[in-house]
């Protein structure tokens, strides 16, 4: 037994020095864990901002019509894609043609009345001179009568009535005088087509073609028709909502961060997005636009009542407006409302907090109305020729004036 004893080695020093090594080990592990993690904070964890209270947001184009009208036909639906300048709606035309038609009349009664006018000129210009004749030959009568008064040739009475006939002609020629000048008032500087009567009548012609046009409401933008409230038969007003178009493909991120994140935040900073509809399997690639100018509860429909007994402090959250790369969002499409996560990289201060540059170009536009200027106005050349006729019957303005002021 003895022996036995003697050889057996002692089973308890072995479990403790491997109880102490596997200590020594998980130590170890967990100082390297600490090391990795003050490191990874350090410099990277300590300059990324992020929150999941973020979703995606666009513009919401109403379409409304310009001139009030009875829906004829609708041309788009809810979930439709539909191109800038494609028809949407089509109101009743009938009162607009009327009205159009009635323009075009008014417009060549215009020009014929001009004309009118212009002829009168030449009418009283030509009665001028036949008057200032009138008026030398009863000078040149009384001279004569009163040459041959010594002789006895010529009774006094005569040469009175020769005095009456050069009073009447002086009379006679200083009323067409100022006829002229009246008549020319309504004319000088002027072309028939540039008076102000058809310039009138040609803008009322434009504004009822434009009224005409209009009847056919077009997309103003590209995008997908979302909210169509409009049906066949009713009776719309002007501004009246009747569909809105959304643009897809400019969409971007309103991420609310709480203001305690906001301290090393920057205009320009880049971010990083994930969608829930997406998963983490697709990231965007974004940069802060700018800064909300208040919290979300300074612009809510009801506002928190801070002065009151019962506060309770609660951290707010200001709304960050993040850009997404529209090359990303073309091959992944994100629609508004849709939940977000939002990673920003803070390691580059340099930017502004708040916006100090103005815009100097539109948020947006469009080259689309359904306007057509140059088919009006291509019109109303049209209609002024016709009613010009082939010879201008405008006299002279320069002769015109000379007479008139003799």
């Amino acid at each position: 037994m003895s022996e036995s004893t003697a050889v057996s080695p002692n089973p308890v020093p072995t479990r403790a020095s491997r109880r102490r090594r596997a200590l020594l080990i998980l130590v170890g592990i967990l100082v390297i864990g600490a090391i990795v993690a003050v490191a990874w904070w350090a410099l990277e964890a300590r300059y990324r901002e992020s929150t999941d209270n973020a979703y995606v947001a666009g513009d919401i184009v109403q379409v409304t019509p310009q001139q009030g009208g009875t829906v004829l036909a609708i041309h788009a639906d809810d979930t439709d894609v539909v191109k800038a300048g494609a028809p949407l709606v089509d109101l009743d035309p009938a009162d607009a043609r009327v009205a159009l038609d009635q323009a075009e009349a008014a417009l060549a009664q215009a020009v014929r009345e001009v004309r009118t006018l212009y002829t009168t000129n030449a009418s009283l210009a030509a009665t001028v001179t036949q008057r200032e004749a009138d008026l030398a030959k009863a000078r040149d009568d009384l001279h004569r009568r009163q040459a041959l008064a010594g002789t006895g040739a010529v009774s006094g009475e005569e040469i009175e009535h020769a005095k009456s006939g050069v009073q009447a002609a002086e009379a006679a020629l200083t009323t067409v005088r100022e006829q002229l000048l009246s008549s020319t008032a309504l004319t000088d500087h002027t072309t028939v087509e540039n008076h102000p009567n058809v310039a009138r009548a040609a803008a009322r012609l434009a504004e009822s073609y434009l009224a005409l046009q209009r009847t056919a409401i077009v997309a103003p933008v590209s995008g997908q028709v979302v909210k169509r409230n409009v049906q066949l038969g009713t009776r719309v007003a002007p501004g009246q909502p009747l569909m809105a178009i959304v643009p897809l493909d400019r969409v971007w991120v309103d991420a609310n961060f709480k203001e305690g994140q906001l301290r090393q935040m920057r205009i320009g900073q880049p971010a990083t997005i994930v969608a829930d509809i997406y998963g983490s399997q697709v990231r965007y690639t974004g940069r802060i636009l700018g800064f909300g100018a208040g919290t979300g509860a300074a612009f809510a429909l009801l506002p928190a009542q801070n002065a009151t007994g019962n506060w309770i402090k609660i951290v707010q959250r200001v709304p960050v407006r993040v850009a997404i790369d529209p090359q990303q969002v073309a091959e992944h499409p994100l629609r508004i409302g849709l939940s977000l996560e939002v990673d920003v990289d803070v390691h580059d201060q340099s930017g502004p907090q708040l916006a100090n540059a103005e815009r100097r170009e539109a948020v947006s536009r469009t080259a689309v109305t359904g306007d057509n200027p140059g088919a009006s106005r291509q019109l109303i050349r049209r209609i002024i020729a016709e009613n010009l006729g082939r010879g201008d019957a405008r006299p002279n303005a320069a002769a015109l004036r000379s007479n008139a002021g003799r």
